[in-house]
């Protein structure tokens, strides 16, 4: 099954909502317990202090995962740059997606974007899998801006193929990081495309993070392929 990276702030009692659990139970799951050092703190010392308390509560949330339908194991890191680390982590152990955790419910409505620079098919394939049989129904979004980047039509009938409800929204004059903030509300979750790296993303910060702290759900960041994949 395809897997899904979780960080979780271990030492700060972060938690995972159980919808977000629920929703991941068609995959595998990789539940990256970090904490953040200040700098110049060693991480030798920063483990020896907080390994045993970290690993019983990474145990926890990982049987959890177990619980509600797929594997699932976990990390522990100790380190300066969470996002690094998550995309290291990816990286190791394969991962196809990796999740930004919000607070939601039962999630039965699913938002996903289809905006800017992202590996389209991946997306969707993602989603299908996601999803699975269950009766969670999606919206395809995208900005008009971005039109002939994507074609819904197409990203459509293959969601309709594998039996999932989906209806699709193309937003007039805004930007694709309003359209889908706009969105937000009426969705328990997003799926969203990781953006190749770009001036933007280092001025402002990445889009994933900037919609993740707009909004109040989930977020699941489809990764981009590696670059011989492309």
């Amino acid at each position: 099954m395809t897997r899904v990276v979780v960080p979780v702030a271990v030492l700060k009692n972060e938690s995972v909502p159980l919808g977000l659990m629920n929703l991941l139970s068609t995959m595998d799951v990789t539940v990256l317990g970090y904490h953040l050092l200040p700098e110049q703190t060693p991480p030798d010392q920063a483990r020896l202090q907080y390994e045993e308390r970290a690993n019983e509560a990474l145990s926890d949330v990982t049987e959890e995962f177990r619980e509600a339908g797929g594997d699932a194991d976990y990390r522990l890191v100790f380190t300066g740059d969470r996002q690094k680390t998550v995309r290291r982590v990816a990286d190791e152990v394969s991962a196809e997606a990796y999740a930004i955790t919000g607070v939601t419910g039962a999630v039965d409505r699913l938002l996903v974007s289809l905006s800017g620079d992202v590996a389209a098919d991946r997306i969707i394939e993602f989603v299908i899998e996601l999803v699975g049989d269950r009766d969670i129904e999606v919206t395809l979004l995208r900005a008009a801006s971005d039109e002939g980047v994507v074609s819904l039509a197409d990203a459509r009938s293959k969601l309709v193929d594998a039996g999932i409800g989906v209806r699709t929204t193309v937003a007039e004059d805004v930007s694709p990081l309003d359209a889908l903030l706009e969105a937000v509300p009426d969705h328990d979750a997003i799926v969203m495309g990781e953006q190749a790296p770009s001036l933007g993303s280092f001025l402002l910060g990445e889009v994933t993070e900037r919609v993740a702290a707009e909004s109040v759900g989930p977020v699941l960041v489809v990764r981009r392929p590696p670059p011989e994949q492309e």
